[in-house]
């Protein structure tokens, strides 16, 4: 675990003690801390599993923005997988090529197209279309921007996998009929008839996502055959033209329950199902987000007080909340998706087996806004970190409730740096108030 105890007592990640950021009047907190130097030891792992075969590891930016930790992923040789074109123009300013981008999602406005097919001297990687629907807008906007080459494209493929066997939350499995996303398999021949008769349209690669949080490469692996089987009866009508095959993202990690699979047990897997079936000439892309992150990162929070319920009957258990000063408008995959994350305490003594847990709330209006239950020690610290929060933490953080968005800590080599204070409450208030006046 990147986070850990300290000889003194306290935590540290990436060699920096946690409760000096907690000290430091110009951060406090909530404040998400995160360790570069553990983000980069990660990718140079997931990098190693391929073994030299062609690739592209395309990091889901959706996951952690920060440009710091984008441009540690960008200088590993990572490009991207972006869903919008903030995302888009986030990637480019870090240093990532653009031939190295993939663009996801299912509503890409023309002004989103438009920058992808612009960008750089040869446009992105690819598009990834997700519907029929969508070959003849891109095909029209490459017509009205007139850049003098195609835009290049991916057909992503909803691999119809069974939501029941996916081993994750229904709000985060994409690869299943249901789902917003992907061409449905009925429709790729469709679909493949229209790319190739446009000539605005270059088909790059041939792509799927199962889901996220997978904690086992059962479904991935049946998602990737779906897509290779496919791959090997198109190709006689592709010809040359495909250059890759994207398997996606989606690999889990430890939140505290165990993950039996690494990201690297997904790419070796995933490299040999493809050598097996006959696509080894294939470059391979990934997309992962959370696998490279979340570890990395922690969101710190002051403890405002506790509060202990009444006593009950005899065999009733007296209900004990810690009140925190992070809330799910800081973190949201709690109240979302039901996550857990581990919570423990930055400083006072480690809890023992004689202590009673201690329920986990933050000061947001919601009975959502839980952190769920913790053994904590019964003289509960000052303060504490939620772990395992560098994904979808910060990038999904909200004012809900009017409250100041957190702050953030980069470290690297034991020490801080960069770093973006916490908004100010007035900056809410000031703009709520502007509105009418």
């Amino acid at each position: 675990m990147p986070v850990v105890r300290g000889e003194t007592g306290g935590l540290t990640l990436g060699g920096l003690d946690l409760g000096s950021v907690v000290r430091d009047p110009a951060l406090g907190t909530p404040t998400y801390v995160y360790d570069l130097d553990g983000i980069a030891d990660g990718a140079r792992a997931l990098e190693s599993a391929f073994a030299g075969v062609p690739h592209r590891v395309a990091y889901a930016v959706k996951a952690n923005s920060a440009a710091p930790i984008v441009r540690v992923l960008s200088g590993a040789g990572f490009g991207a997988d972006v869903v919008s074109g903030a995302e888009l123009s986030l990637a480019l300013g870090c240093g990532i090529p653009a031939d190295a981008i993939l663009f996801s999602g299912v509503a890409k406005t023309d002004a989103e197209i438009d920058a992808a097919i612009a960008a750089g001297a040869r446009g992105i990687a690819a598009i990834q279309v997700e519907s029929l629907e969508e070959l003849p807008r891109i095909a029209a906007r490459a017509r009205a921007l007139s850049v003098g080459r195609p835009a290049r494209i991916s057909l992503r493929v909803n691999p119809s996998v069974d939501l029941e066997t996916m081993q994750t939350h229904t709000h985060i499995a994409t690869g299943h009929d249901d789902a917003k996303f992907g061409v449905p398999k009925s429709d790729v021949h469709a679909a493949l008839s229209i790319a190739l008769a446009s000539p605005e349209l270059s088909l790059a690669g041939l792509s799927t996502h199962v889901g996220s949080q997978l904690t086992s490469t059962r479904s991935y692996l049946d998602a990737a055959r779906a897509l290779f089987e496919l791959v090997g009866e198109l190709r006689p009508t592709i010809g040359d033209s495909l250059r890759f095959v994207d398997t996606g993202g989606g690999f889990g990690i430890d939140y505290g329950d165990g993950c039996p699979v690494s990201p690297a047990d997904f790419i070796r897997e995933t490299r040999a199902l493809q050598t097996a079936m006959g696509l080894s000439d294939l470059a391979l892309y990934v997309e992962p987000g959370r696998a490279l992150v979340a570890a990395h990162g922690v969101l710190l929070a002051c403890v405002l007080q506790h509060k202990v319920s009444p006593p009950g009957p005899p065999a009733a258990a007296r209900q004990r909340w810690l009140m925190i000063d992070a809330g799910m408008n800081d973190l949201l995959r709690p109240a979302l998706y039901q996550a857990r994350h581990r919570v423990v305490g930055l400083d006072g003594p480690l809890p023992s087996a004689d202590d009673l847990p201690w329920r986990v709330v933050g000061p947001v209006c919601e009975s959502s806004d839980d952190f769920g239950a913790h053994l904590l020690p019964g003289s509960p610290p000052q303060a504490v970190a939620i772990l395992d929060a560098g994904a979808y933490g910060y990038t999904m953080a909200s004012r809900y409730n009017g409250r100041p968005l957190p702050a953030e800590v980069f470290v690297s080599r034991g020490r801080v740096v960069a770093s973006r204070p916490r908004q100010g409450a007035d900056d809410w208030t000031r703009d709520r108030l502007s509105l009418g006046a």
